[in-house]
């Protein structure tokens, strides 16, 4: 404990750098995914094509090949990415793709009939998807996003391999020096500590998510469908 205490900035420094890597990948997987979700709702079949490629293609790569090659071969292209920077840039390919399908689902789960007849008013396809389908979409959406989020806080640990400080990479550095230096190997306590502290950020998401999710089937059963609405009579005034 004396150990952890003392490295305890040290300690912070990892943590900090961990969720900052997760939120500019949740950030960059978030944008492409709305983007890249949209599109596979259109009805420009090689759109479809197109999506459904780079989903497939980067939700079956694992993860450590596709962190390795962009951090490798980025450079090869003139593209000189700092360790940071590539891990950013592999977990939001992944993570983009993964929510992509979310997006995609969350869309096609809104009600055939709320297009037809946003249709029918003549809206425009941009005032469809922003007024009437993504408010709705966001339902379905919301929940698994914040699961994906969990997926990507624990995946940051693979920024140790090419040299990201984030959380997992300060234990490892805790580990080493103390050994080296004192002689002793703290690794159980160490990697317990990291363990107890991804656990309290992971399962703190969860039950957020799952907060969420119940949270937005209690607003979608509040008013059930076919509920009569009972009008109330007009008072005239005199």
């Amino acid at each position: 404990m004396d150990l952890l205490i003392k490295n305890l900035p040290f300690i912070l420094q990892g943590i900090a750098m961990t969720l900052s890597l997760a939120l500019a990948t949740l950030f960059f997987s978030t944008l492409i995914a709305f983007v890249l979700g949209t599109l596979a709702t259109l009805r420009f079949a090689w759109l479809r094509v197109a999506v459904k490629v780079y989903v497939e293609l980067f939700r079956d790569i694992p993860l450590i090949v596709n962190i390795f090659f962009v951090f490798f071969v980025a450079p090869l292209f003139g593209l000189e990415l700092s360790p940071f920077a590539a891990v950013t840039v592999g977990l939001s390919l992944w993570g983009s793709a993964n929510g992509t399908e979310i997006v995609r689902a969350g869309f096609n789960a809104v009600p055939k009939h709320q297009w037809q007849s946003a249709a029918a008013l003549g809206l425009k396809p941009y005032e469809v998807y922003l007024f009437i389908a993504g408010p709705q979409a966001l339902r379905s959406i919301l929940p698994p996003f914040v699961g994906l989020l969990t997926l990507l806080v624990q995946a940051t640990s693979l920024g140790a391999l090419v040299g990201v400080t984030e959380f997992f990479k300060v234990g490892q550095i805790i580990v080493e020096r103390t050994t080296m230096m004192e002689g002793w190997n703290p690794a159980f306590t160490v990697y317990g500590a990291v363990l107890l502290i991804y656990f309290v950020i992971c399962s703190t998401l969860s039950w957020f998510g799952r907060w969420l999710e119940r949270r937005l089937k209690a607003d979608r059963s509040r008013v059930a469908p076919g509920t009569p609405v009972v009008e109330q009579p007009v008072t005239q005034l005199p």
